[in-house]
């Protein structure tokens, strides 16, 4: 990365710092995520979340592990409804392979960089577990549900700034010991948590189309289509899948977003969280951009965006002042809490006309539909005030404005406020769009 890539992206990541610092996490790692080579790096970056203030629960699986030690042991695994059947020779195997993650996580997690303090990892007995019992005559033997979870435990070691790992094996209240589905604990963990984020790992960079592209946000009714096929298609114990079943509980329950990113990508997590746009597929109960009227909080956000359009003379150079006097005129359109396009509505009311001013877009989404999203929410804006003519003064724009029903107007066709105040320097072209 060249000097001035890295310095715009830190500074593009600041935002999300300030956002994320806090919050509480819920990792995913299975047993393909933990085996892949680029597993060290996940860990790196999962310790640098932490050292952001971010308070971070990870739970993991070991199916892979599991069932290559059941192979060693010339032992075939047996489901009923998707669930392993857990005997005590399956049950002692598994022991052994969660037992073996559990100390390679924590200590990939210990290792210290120079000036960095030794991070605190916590695993203990946060989930108390209970059998799944006889289903349809079949006795899932010592596969087990979780009964109850320990959360004053969990908050009170994230309050002491440690990272709270857990596994899917969990003893009971009569001291027999159960193999739980990793996906199930992640999701009630995060759910009874009140987690910011659940955030999960797969090969691919996320959920792909038919075409392989990433597939960045989701809902969860498209989730459950995309998990229903891949169950259609026997990929039930896969990733993706056991991903898109714990997102689809939390979204529904509470938590905000859900991601799915690459393990085998270096540098996927922090692209994901500290990028506008991430890398992988986010699931949410909403859009991550909000449309919405600006308040004062929003003021260095607008500056940010609007000055260098006034460095190029495509704005009219405005004050912070000004900004603090008009900014309920202003809509935005928010994403992840960093504004990315706006514009102002200035009304006059005699003549029952309004002005869509300000306009501006970040370099980033000018040629994606932020425009037409601006220019639609402006227009109901001015039509609940009862305006009945809109216009603008562009010297860049004029074409796009005409391909959206704008027609060329004269200055004696503005309102006589805006008409005394007509900047014949900067020659602006004025476009008047009927409401009616």
């Amino acid at each position: 990365m060249r000097s001035t890539e890295l310095v715009q992206w830190f500074r593009q990541s600041t935002p999300y710092v300030n956002m994320h610092r806090g919050k509480t996490f819920v990792i995913m790692l299975d047993g393909d995520a933990i085996a892949s080579p680029n597993f060290i790096n996940i860990i790196s970056d999962i310790s640098l979340l932490h050292s952001l203030g971010i308070r971070l629960i990870i739970v993991f699986g070991a199916r892979v592990q599991i069932d290559q030690l059941l192979a060693q042991h010339n032992i075939r695994s047996t489901y009923h409804k998707n669930i392993r059947i857990t005997d005590m020779q399956t049950l002692e195997l598994a022991k052994q392979a969660v037992g073996q993650l559990n100390y390679e996580i924590t200590a990939r997690l210990s290792v210290r960089l120079p000036h960095s303090p030794i991070l605190n990892v916590v695993s203990s007995n946060f989930v108390l577990a209970q059998p799944i019992g006889v289903d349809e005559g079949v006795d899932y033997m010592l596969s087990g549900k979780i009964r109850r979870i320990e959360v004053e435990n969990i908050k009170q070691h994230l309050d002491n700034n440690s990272i709270v790992l857990m596994g899917p094996i969990a003893p009971s209240v009569t001291g027999e010991t159960f193999n739980l589905p990793f996906e199930d604990i992640a999701a009630q963990v995060a759910v009874k948590l009140q987690a910011e984020k659940l955030i999960g790992f797969a090969a691919p960079q996320g959920i792909l189309d038919e075409n392989h592209c990433t597939i960045s946000d989701l809902g969860p009714q498209e989730a459950e289509k995309i998990l229903a096929g891949l169950i259609k298609n026997e990929l039930y114990h896969s990733p993706q899948a056991r991903f898109l079943q714990a997102a689809i509980e939390v979204c529904r329950t509470g938590v905000k977003r859900a991601h799915l990113i690459s393990y085998d990508e270096d540098g996927s997590l922090l692209q994901e969280l500290f990028t506008r746009d991430g890398v992988g597929t986010q699931l949410s109960m909403q859009n991550s951009e909000d449309i919405r009227i600006a308040t004062e909080k929003d003021i260095p956000g607008l500056l940010e965006l609007i000055h260098p359009l006034e460095q190029q003379g495509i704005l009219v150079k405005r004050s912070r002042e000004q900004l603090e006097m008009n900014i309920a005129n202003y809509t935005i359109i928010d994403r992840d809490g960093v504004i990315i396009a706006c514009a102002a509505l200035n009304i006059y009311a005699d003549e029952k006309m309004a002005e869509m001013a300000c306009v501006a877009v970040h370099p980033d989404y000018r040629n994606s539909s932020r425009g037409d999203i601006l220019l639609e929410a402006i227009q109901k804006r001015a039509q609940s005030a009862g305006i009945e003519k809109l216009f603008v003064l562009t010297t860049r724009t004029v074409h796009w404005f005409q391909e959206r029903g704008f027609h060329l107007a004269a200055v004696e066709d503005l309102p006589q406020e805006k008409r005394a105040h007509y900047n014949y320097q900067r020659r602006s072209k004025i476009l008047i769009q009927d409401l009616q």
